[in-house]
């Protein structure tokens, strides 16, 4: 009853929405039991995601402790019949977001960072054509059709970006942030674990910039340089700026 309440005070604007949970588990009884076996960074794990609970409760036991605990909510896009939105994922998502809003807005411990973001991820195929995997399997004649190495309309940065943070193994919770330089898009991975560009036309002062951070990685597409000088040129430039640089390319 308790847990159809909170629901239901969460989604007041939308009631059908919650008709898609009549058993939703209490905040109160899940952040108790995450309480009990938390350390001040666990990660709380729940593979059935539903209506978002863990993540509201893993929430609100940051909020009374200070910790920095993390969620990790797996849902699939289950479709619903009734209400604002289409799927199981998508309220998962919503409550979430409310949730973190309202807590916001109460009375926190003073030394909690406020940090209720989140970021949303959903297993897909790869960016990359058959090519860039298994080049050896295509015969010449094909050659002319695969200079893009990648899918069509799979060339979105971000999208890139989360393709290279797997591939290289990079935590995919680390913050990104967005910056033009040189007229070019430019993706800043914990400011300077990983760099990555993906547009057309890289110059050599805009690898030379880059270069100027002193990234642990920093990527580029394979076709992406103005001219073939540039691109054989980058790696000596990493040399002599920036030494320690992992460069490569897709």
């Amino acid at each position: 009853k308790k847990a159809n309440e909170e629901l239901k005070l969460l989604f007041s604007d939308n009631d059908d929405d919650t008709e898609n949970f009549p058993t939703p588990k209490p905040t109160l009884l899940i952040k108790t039991m995450v309480g009990m076996v938390a350390e001040e960074d666990s990660i709380i794990l729940d593979f059935f995601a539903g209506s978002g609970t863990v993540g509201h409760s893993t929430a609100l036991h940051n909020v009374e402790k200070n910790t920095k605990c993390k969620y990790l909510l797996v849902q699939l896009p289950e479709s619903i019949s009734s209400g604002k939105y289409k799927t199981i994922a998508e309220i998962s998502k919503e409550r979430i977001r409310r949730a973190g809003q309202k807590i916001i807005e109460t009375d926190c411990h003073k030394n909690w960072n406020k940090d209720i973001g989140f970021r949303v991820l959903k297993i897909d195929t790869s960016n990359m054509a058959d090519v860039y995997y298994s080049p050896d399997q295509l015969q010449q004649g094909a050659l002319p059709g695969m200079v893009n190495n990648i899918k069509e309309g799979r060339d979105n940065p971000e999208d890139l970006l989360f393709q290279v943070l797997i591939d290289w193994g990079v935590d995919l919770t680390l913050p990104i942030r967005k910056e033009i330089i040189h007229n070019k898009t430019v993706l800043f991975v914990d400011e300077n674990a990983l760099i990555a560009c993906f547009d057309a036309g890289i110059t050599e002062e805009l690898v030379k910039k880059l270069a100027d951070y002193s990234p642990l990685r920093v990527i580029f597409r394979d076709n992406s340089f103005v001219s073939d000088d540039v691109k054989i040129n980058v790696d000596q430039i990493f040399k002599q700026l920036s030494p320690s640089t992992e460069v490569k390319s897709i």
